[in-house]
């Protein structure tokens, strides 16, 4: 655990219960805590980013980095959107088909861990992933017109489906 990646990848889970808290429980009609709250959420994503590009860069991978920063990440999304659906604040359709793909792409990684075949991120999932969070992220502060947040989390829906379908994909090619 002295392994800053791991640090950052703890941090993000820690970042995700409070961002949830704030949500569910503080006034969100208030911009200060529309911002606080914002501000949490991409300081979390920061730390997706770094821990990766930390453990790259200075050989610093572990098992449990391989494990559980998928999970923190999973943790900070779907949490994220499930405070945003009870303060009635997204879309729970939209929501449904973003937790959809991404329980069946864990559930596919999970099914093909001990075989040869690896279902590692790449591109396509990491712009999903940057959609999902700028999506969150204008729910979360709310400063833009009701269409537009609407848009971004379309938006986030349909490259999170058709990352998924990226994976089937590459998944089924290496056989």
């Amino acid at each position: 655990m002295k392994n800053i990646p791991n640090i950052l990848t703890f941090v993000r889970v820690f970042l995700a219960i409070l961002i949830m808290a704030v949500i569910l429980y503080a006034d969100m009609q208030s911009l200060y805590v529309r911002v606080f709250a914002c501000g949490m959420f991409f300081v979390a994503c920061a730390t997706d980013f770094f821990d990766g590009y930390l453990a790259r860069k200075y050989a610093l991978q572990t098992r449990f980095g391989e494990v559980f920063d998928p999970l923190a990440d999973k943790m900070l999304v779907l949490g994220a959107f499930i405070a945003l659906i009870v303060a009635k604040i997204a879309n729970p359709w939209a929501v449904f088909l973003i937790f959809s793909r991404e329980f069946f792409i864990t559930g596919l990684r999970v099914v093909v861990a001990n075989s040869n075949v690896n279902i590692a991120a790449n591109m396509l999932g990491k712009i999903k992933s940057v959609a999902q969070y700028w999506a969150i992220g204008c729910l979360i502060i709310n400063i833009f017109p009701p269409f537009l947040n609407e848009f971004f989390l379309w938006f986030a829906v349909a490259l999170t489906i058709i990352s998924g379908f990226d994976y089937v994909r590459e998944y089924f090619k290496s056989f």
